[in-house]
């Protein structure tokens, strides 16, 4: 028997894989990268291109031309024209997208071939232009990932330029700030850092306040019930501002170049440089708000506050039982009833037995050590200025930090030397004792720098002790907190009739 065969005529383009007699509803892309006005004649062009071309075609709809202006085509997340477009593309709305190129679209790989795909599974058909490609086209999806691997490479070529130039700025000492986020400097006529005289008194009267013992939180505290603003304007000063404006070398005069890093430069996200990339430090690069002296002493003020355990009050790590050296604690007795008080106790209580002390006893107790200061005042101050230069040379210790330096230097020249010559015959114990001569002199140095700086920080925690002893003049009757951070040292608690005030000068009463 005979077999029949009879052609049924194609109703779908194989391109396309929709019908041709449907007209199509289209839709355009177009995105410029920066705001330079070559490129807005660019997105411009683009935007009408793309509107005349979709309207010009009898068997297109013309929905809409898509935008994004200034936007990276790294990735999509803040491309609000592009997520609009694929979201209307997922909800029924479009049937093509026509765009430029493949880094038009995105030069991310992942990106790219994620929205194609589904588009695709929707029905939406993406056209390429420049590079002449269909989505819908069997050879579509590989073209695009390898042009779109390309663009994504591309990319990283230029980021990789841009983090050159900009480290090779760092390297020459050149830098930018975020001068409308930088409290305490303007920008000068040739981008250089001036200060604003107004600010910089709010800077000053930070670096006081934490050097007479406040802490970040209450001097952000102080900032805001005295109604100060912020850079920005905010008269709600918060803890971390005050930390980063102390720990921040600029004030100084100085500028540590590159303390972020951008960690991926698809995402552009940016970590702390913890070591992983070289950093620049600029000495004496511009006008200081804080001496350079000043500056360090709040650092190693930062060191010695982190050592102790946190506490509350302005009584925190300022208490020590006389027995065991702990701090007092602050405990509160009766919280839930008219008996209700705040006591300070050794952290050890039940081994040393020292007695516990209420905050009524300890301001009582500093008002009669410094009343009874204030009467020896006078002779005080004149034996001070007799001995002052004798109580730290900057000239001697540098000398010595420099001899302490060299001795590192000599014997790790000496080890370089000795092993460029391996074939002696007892290279090991000769390595060994010339390694351990290096080990000796650098902890030698370490300890150096050390004293050094302990010498240098009770230095300047006298001389702030006899300056604010110069100008109290009269008894005092209530507790002065600022009077209490300026002066004192500890308390030093051994039983209810022992109980020592030390000051910061060493003297104990």
């Amino acid at each position: 028997m005979a077999k029949t065969v009879t052609s049924i005529p194609a109703k779908v383009n194989p391109h396309t894989h929709t019908a041709p007699e449907k007209k199509r509803r289209v839709a355009g892309y177009a995105r410029v990268s920066t705001e330079l006005e070559e490129q807005q004649t660019s997105y411009q062009a683009q935007v009408n291109y793309y509107t005349n071309y979709i309207k010009s075609r009898e068997d297109w709809i013309f929905v809409e031309v898509y935008t994004d202006e200034g936007i990276s085509a790294l990735n999509t997340r803040h491309r609000e024209g592009f997520n609009r477009m694929i979201s209307d593309a997922l909800a029924g709305k479009l049937d093509l997208i026509i765009t430029k190129s493949v880094s038009r679209f995105a030069r991310n790989t992942v990106d790219s071939l994620t929205a194609i795909r589904k588009l695709k599974e929707k029905g939406v058909e993406v056209y390429f232009e420049k590079e002449n490609i269909w989505t819908f086209d069997g050879k579509g999806e590989l073209l695009i990932s390898i042009m779109s691997s390309l663009a994504q490479e591309e990319s990283r070529s230029i980021s990789e330029n841009c983090t050159w130039g900009h480290r090779k700025r760092m390297a020459d000492g050149k830098f930018s700030v975020a001068y409308t986020h930088f409290l305490g400097y303007d920008k000068g006529e040739n981008g250089e850092l001036v200060i604003n005289p107004e600010q910089a008194e709010i800077v000053r009267y930070i670096f006081r306040l934490f050097l007479e013992g406040k802490t970040t939180y209450q001097i952000s505290k102080i900032l805001t019930e005295s109604e100060y603003r912020t850079v920005t304007g905010n008269d709600n000063w918060q803890k971390s501002t005050v930390i980063n404006i102390l720990k921040n070398e600029k004030y100084k005069g100085d500028a540590l170049l590159q303390k972020t890093y951008t960690a991926d430069f698809l995402t552009k996200r940016h970590k702390k440089n913890r070591g992983e990339i070289q950093q620049y430090y600029v000495s004496e690069n511009h006008e200081a708000i804080i001496p350079p002296e000043i500056w360090d002493l709040v650092q190693e003020e930062f060191v010695r506050r982190g050592s102790h355990k946190k506490g509350c009050g302005c009584f925190s790590n300022m208490l020590r039982c006389g027995i065991c050296g702990e701090f007092y604690c602050r405990k509160i007795w009766h919280s839930n009833d008219r008996y209700k008080k705040a006591v300070w106790q050794c952290r050890t209580k039940s081994e040393c037995k020292t007695p516990h002390i209420t905050e009524e006893e300890i301001k009582e107790k500093f008002i009669t050590a410094f009343n009874e200061l204030l009467s020896g005042r006078l002779e005080m101050l004149a034996a001070y200025d007799e001995i002052r230069s004798t109580l730290f040379n900057e000239e001697e210790w540098s000398e010595k930090m420099q001899k302490a330096y060299e001795a590192v230097k000599q014997k790790e020249q000496k080890l370089h030397d000795f092993c460029e010559n391996p074939l002696c015959d007892d290279f090991d114990r000769i390595y060994d004792s010339l390694k351990s001569d290096v080990t000796k002199a650098q902890e030698n140095y370490k300890h150096t720098a050390e004293e050094y700086s302990s010498a240098r920080y009770r230095f300047h925690q006298t001389n702030r002790f006899y300056s604010k002893l110069r100008k109290q003049t009269a008894l005092v009757t209530e507790f002065d907190e600022f009077l209490w951070y300026a002066l004192v040292d500890c308390i030093k608690i051994y039983s209810k009739e022992k109980i020592v005030v030390v000051f910061k000068d060493g003297t104990e009463i």
